[in-house]
């Protein structure tokens, strides 16, 4: 494969495409298991959602 003079400005810019697109999903994985470990604090501690009590109310 020939990529003639632009060779390094392709691949830099693949390089730059694959170091962000791994960038942002760590940012989703990190920022998900914090979600979720905040969320187990708030059900440890009681706290529900008001959609969940809202639910309950209609159920009954």
């Amino acid at each position: 494969m020939d990529l003639g003079p632009h060779a390094a400005f392709i691949w830099s810019s693949y390089a730059i495409v694959v170091v962000v697109l791994a960038g942002l999903i760590a940012w989703l994985v990190i920022d998900g298991r914090q979600l979720e470990r905040r969320l187990a604090d708030f059900a440890a501690r009681g706290i529900t959602r008001r959609s969940a009590a809202k639910a309950a109310k209609s159920d009954s």
